[in-house]
């Protein structure tokens, strides 16, 4: 069966733009991870995304997972509530063209509600263009969270293109 699916990019040029959430409480921090650990990404892209049919990494090997979190050009940050693991961000830096790319972002179901999806974005943008970088872009379809979209107008991000995309529903 064939699915119909909305795909919007999204992007956000400098802070000025930025509408932040400030710190939920004094439970939560976000820290890089260093050195890179695939395992983690694995674990968020997994637990997070089998909810929004995140399947392109599914068949990755380990092998792959390594030389992904391993490349000096991606950056993988987590956020924690105490010592829990509560969400991530994976950063992927073009150098070049001075761009970040937000490859997947996402907080764990049992920390909904708590108001950190929205700090978690501002954040992941802040760092992003604190990184002597012009354009941080993401996209995100009408597969992701009911509010992924509505999250990213709302910390100052720009629809610059939308698309609909026909998807196999496996």
């Amino acid at each position: 069966m064939i699915i119909n699916v909305d795909r919007h990019y999204l992007e956000i040029r400098n802070l000025d733009n930025l509408s932040q959430v400030k710190k939920p409480n004094d439970f939560c921090n976000i820290e890089l991870v260093n050195p890179p650990n695939f395992q983690i990404n694995k674990f968020f892209y997994k637990q997070i995304g089998q909810k929004y049919r995140w399947i392109d990494r599914l068949e990755w090997r380990d092998q792959k997972w390594i030389n992904f979190t391993e490349n000096p050009s991606m950056n993988t940050y987590i956020f924690k509530e105490k010592n829990e693991l509560a969400g991530y961000f994976e950063q992927i830096i073009d150098f070049q063209k001075k761009e970040v790319e937000i490859a997947y972002f996402g907080i764990l179901e049992n920390f909904f509600g708590k108001n950190y999806g929205g700090y978690l974005l501002s954040e992941a943008i802040k760092i992003s263009l604190n990184k002597n970088i012009n354009r941080v872009w993401v996209h995100t379809c009408s597969l992701d969270h009911k509010h992924a979209l509505k999250n990213y107008i709302s910390r100052g991000m720009k629809i610059f293109k939308s698309e609909k995309i026909n998807v196999n529903n496996i």
